[in-house]
């Protein structure tokens, strides 16, 4: 179980040093560095895993070695989303297949590329190895003056209500990364974000857990993607790359206005409330629905 595995690691590991402002736990580490904040992201993306180079769309995405080089960049700067960070640099370490060969590994990069250039990233460096089948793990820099410029996933609050930005269980080729609209809502007050990349119903659960917190959300209230009929689809199919974010009542007027100045939606789902902590979800008649999201397996 991914998660428990996680848990076990960060375990074992000795205590972060001094110029570490926040670990394990986060969608991204945050390190002191030179009078500014570092914000570090790992992400990989593996053939049979999370891609197949094919077209369909049964099984993990599909699509071409240029939609996963896309997409394998968005995976990674949606975790610096997810903090409210900057976008710096960019390092992919590939491992390319004897079947998928140099032909490939360039089309993949050539899709890593253009979205570096439409987020303002830079793609700074990597590795090439060899490899069974094709990956790509991808690590990201972020940036910020201030500490108070990050938000993470612990600092929900009993009263403050849910959002989510764009739609939910589209699961599209190319997504944006919801950077823009990650700012935003740090500095419309935003007291926890995460990116939804496991599903809403796992990764509200994160917020929920990290926090001492539960949201509660309502099924119902979820915008739905195009195509999409089924809201517990929405809420666990994954791989959306929007934002839950959990703020005071207060400062909603606030973050709709500044994320809507960047033209993606934000929809307000549920609220924080005492409880177990994670995240409870109510159907059309108020009653509590047992739902996961994607978590790897072994």
């Amino acid at each position: 179980m991914e998660r428990s595995l996680i848990q076990s690691i960060a375990a074992t590991l000795p205590a972060a040093g001094p110029r570490v402002v926040r670990g394990i736990g986060d969608d991204a580490a945050v390190v002191r560095s030179g009078g500014k904040l570092c914000v570090t992201s790992v992400d990989a993306i593996v053939e049979g895993v999370h891609f197949r180079l094919e077209d369909g769309s049964a099984g993990p995405f599909a699509g071409s070695p240029f939609d996963v080089g896309w997409r394998a960049l968005a995976g990674a700067l949606s975790d610096l989303a997810a903090m409210g960070a900057k976008p710096g640099e960019a390092y992919i370490a590939l491992g390319v297949s004897r079947e998928a060969g140099e032909a490939q590994a360039l089309e993949l990069m050539r899709g890593a590329a253009e979205l570096a250039a439409v987020t303002g990233t830079v793609l700074a460096g990597g590795d090439v190895v060899e490899a069974p089948v094709l990956t790509a793990s991808v690590t990201v820099v972020g940036w910020a003056q201030d500490e108070r410029e990050l938000i993470g996933r612990d600092g929900a609050r009993v009263g403050d209500l849910v959002g989510v930005t764009g739609r939910l269980g589209g699961r599209p080729r190319r997504p944006r990364p919801r950077l823009e609209e990650g700012r935003a809502l740090a500095r419309a007050g935003a007291h926890a974000l995460i990116d939804i990349s496991d599903g809403l119903a796992t990764d509200a659960r994160h917020i929920g857990e990290s926090s001492g917190v539960c949201l509660e959300i309502e099924l119902e209230k979820l915008p739905l993607g195009e195509g999409v009929e089924s809201r517990e689809l929405a809420a666990t199919a994954g791989e959306d790359y929007e934002l839950c974010v959990c703020l005071a009542p207060d400062d909603v007027e606030r973050a709709q206005g500044q994320v809507q100045m960047t033209g993606v939606e934000l929809t307000w789902i549920g609220r924080v409330r005492q409880g177990a902590p994670g995240a409870s979800f109510l159907d059309a008649r108020g009653d509590e629905c047992s739902l996961e999201g994607f978590e790897h397996r072994w």
